[in-house]
C-alpha cells in the first residue's frame, strides 16, 4: 500500500504552517513543508487579521505539496469570522479576538440575556471575545454592516469557501462563540434573536470529516493542477488537538497547551450545571460529537509576550531553553499571578502587566528574566490544579495523570511544575497534536481510519511522549503556594 498524503493548515494565533501528513495503513508521520506569521494590523483603529495574508500562505503549502495528497485540511483558533456579503465577497475583514472593541460588551449583553439564561443554552464559558459579543459589539458601532451581509464563516470555514466556493459551518468551530445550543448541536436560535442578531447570517453546520469540494479553478491556476478535497477536519484548533491525545480510556484529562491552555476532559453530553457556570467550564464541540468539557486558561501567550519584551529591551531574543534554565534558578513562589485576569489579553508590555499585577496585590516585582519566567511558569501550574480540583468535583472521579499535548508539551520545566503542583503524573507529547489531529480527521473522511479510538490507537503507535513523575519533596512548597494563589483568583 502506498501512503496516503493529507495537507494540514495548521493556524494559531501567531503563526500557521503546513504539515503534510503520510499514512501507511499502521503509522502518521508528519513533515512541516511551509511555516509563516498570521499577522493582524491596526486598521482604522481596529485590530484586524491579515485574511489574505494567511490565504496566500495556505495556497504556497498546498503548491508546495503538490499533486500527489489527496485532501486538504484547515484549521484555526476559534470564535473570529469573517462576513459575505450577497455578492460572496467579505464585507469586511475578520477583527482579531484581542481587539478592544468587546472590552465593556459583556455588561452591554445583559439587557439582551442574563449571562446564566446564555450559559443554560449554550454551556460557554464566559469571555469576552465570543462571537455572540463580537456580533454585538459589530451591531453596536455599526448597526447595518450584518444586514449587509448573507453569511457570516467562522476562520476555518471562510479560508475553506476561498478555496472551493461551498460555504458551510463546521460543528466544532461554530461552538466556540456561544451561539449553538450545546445539547442539540444547532444554531441556538432562541438566543440569536434575544439579541438582536439576524438569523439570515447563519447556515449549514457540517461534522468534521465533510467533504467540502475540489479547489477553485482559478486557485488551482496559482498552485497547480491538484486534484485534492477540501475537508473540514475538527477545525477548531482544541478540538484537533484533543483527537490526538494518546488517551488509553474515555477517563483522562488534557492540557491543549500553546497560546491558550485548554485544560479539561472529552464527554459524551454537556455538563450544564451550577458547579459548571460556578467554575466558568466551557462545553465545547469535539470529534464523533463529543463534548470538550474543558476550562480556557491563558497559556503561553503570557510567556511568549515576556519573551518579545526581553528582546525589545535587549536589541536580541534569548532562547526559550535559556529562559527555562534562568526560570529553574530562580526562587519558587516569590511573584504569583493570576493568569486569567484580563489584565494580561491584550498584546505588548507584558512584563509591566505582570509588575503592576504583583504590585497591586502587594508581592515583589519580578527583577530579572528567570524571575519572569518562574512567575509566569508557577502561575500556570497552580491554575491547572485549581482547574484539575474543579474538574473532579464535578464529575466525581480522580485523576490518574494528565497529558500535556500541543507545543506546550516541550516546554519541559512547565510538564514538570505541572506534576509538582497538581501531585499526579504528566505524560508530555505529541507536540503536533493540533496537526495530528488534524490528519486523523482526513484519514476518516478518506476510509483509511476507522474512527476516533483507531485513531488514537494509530497516534500511540506512531509518535513517542515523556513522563514526569511529580516531585514529593516539594509539596509542602507547593501546597504553600496553592494557597496564595487561591487569594488572587
Amino acid at each position: 500500500m502506498s501512503d496516503l498524503k493529507m495537507l494540514a493548515i495548521d493556524l494559531g494565533a501567531t503563526s500557521g504552517r503546513g504539515i503534510i501528513g503520510s499514512f501507511d495503513g499502521k503509522k502518521l508521520s508528519l513533515e512541516e513543508n511551509h511555516r509563516f506569521d498570521d499577522t493582524s494590523s491596526y486598521l482604522a483603529g481596529t485590530l484586524q487579521w491579515n485574511i489574505a495574508d494567511i490565504y496566500e500562505n495556505i495556497k504556497t503549502s498546498i503548491k508546495l505539496a503538490g499533486k500527489d495528497i489527496r485532501s486538504i485540511g484547515i484549521d484555526t483558533w476559534g470564535v473570529d469570522y469573517g462576513l459575505i456579503g450577497p455578492d460572496g465577497r467579505m464585507v469586511a475583514s475578520p477583527v482579531n479576538y484581542r481587539d478592544a472593541r468587546t472590552d465593556d460588551i459583556m455588561e452591554y449583553a445583559e439587557k439582551f440575556m442574563k449571562k446564566e439564561e446564555l450559559y443554560g443554552v449554550t454551556g460557554i464559558q464566559f469571555m469576552n471575545f465570543n462571537t455572540i459579543y463580537q456580533l454585538l459589539a459589530d451591531m453596536r458601532s455599526n448597526p447595518k454592516l450584518l444586514d449587509s451581509a448573507s453569511r457570516m464563516l467562522m476562520i476555518p470555514d471562510l479560508l475553506n469557501y476561498f478555496l472551493t466556493g461551498k460555504m458551510y459551518n463546521e460543528y466544532t468551530n461554530a461552538t466556540t462563540g456561544a451561539l449553538i445550543d450545546a445539547k442539540t448541536g444547532k444554531w441556538a436560535y432562541d438566543v440569536i434573536e434575544k439579541h438582536g442578531i439576524p438569523s439570515h447570517i447563519f447556515g449549514e453546520i457540517v461534522q468534521p470529516g465533510t467533504i467540502v469540494g475540489k479547489l477553485l479553478p482559478k486557485v488551482k491556476e496559482e498552485v497547480g493542477d491538484i486534484d485534492a478535497d477540501v475537508v473540514t477536519v475538527a477545525s477548531h484548533d482544541t478540538a484537533s488537538a484533543i483527537m490526538a491525545c494518546p488517551a488509553k480510556t474515555d477517563d483522562f484529562v488534557y492540557i491543549s497547551s500553546g497560546t491558550w491552555s485548554l485544560m479539561g476532559t472529552e464527554l459524551p453530553a454537556p455538563v450544564i450545571n451550577e458547579k459548571s457556570l460556578k467554575y466558568s467550564i466551557t462545553n465545547e464541540g469535539g470529534a464523533e460529537n463529543k463534548i470538550c468539557f474543558l476550562k480556557n486558561i491563558m497559556g503561553l501567550w503570557i510567556h511568549t509576550e515576556c519573551r518579545r519584551d526581553f528582546a525589545r529591551q535587549d536589541g536580541f531574543k534569548t532562547s526559550y531553553d535559556d529562559l527555562a534554565e534562568m526560570g529553574a534558578k530562580s526562587e519558587p513562589m516569590r511573584s504569583i499571578i493570576n493568569p486569567n485576569d484580563v489584565i494580561f489579553t491584550p498584546p505588548g508590555n507584558m512584563t509591566g502587566r505582570i509588575a503592576d499585577y504583583c504590585k497591586r496585590t502587594g508581592q515583589p516585582v519580578p527583577e530579572t528574566k528567570g524571575q519572569f519566567v518562574r512567575c509566569v511558569f508557577d502561575s500556570l501550574a497552580l491554575c491547572y490544579r485549581e482547574t484539575l480540583e474543579r474538574i473532579e468535583d464535578i464529575s466525581g472521579k480522580k485523576t490518574p495523570a494528565i497529558n500535556v499535548i500541543g507545543g506546550g508539551s516541550k516546554e519541559t520545566l512547565l510538564c514538570k511544575y505541572t506534576a509538582d503542583a497538581c501531585g499526579i503524573p504528566v505524560t508530555a507529547g505529541p507536540s503536533e497534536a493540533t496537526a495530528i489531529g488534524n490528519i486523523a480527521s482526513q484519514a476518516i473522511a478518506c476510509g483509511e481510519i476507522k474512527d476516533l479510538s483507531e485513531a488514537r490507537q494509530v497516534i500511540r503507535d506512531s509518535f513517542d511522549v515523556e513522563t514526569y513523575e511529580p516531585d514529593l519533596s516539594a509539596k509542602a512548597i507547593w501546597d504553600e503556594g496553592y494557597e496564595k494563589f487561591k487569594k488572587l483568583s
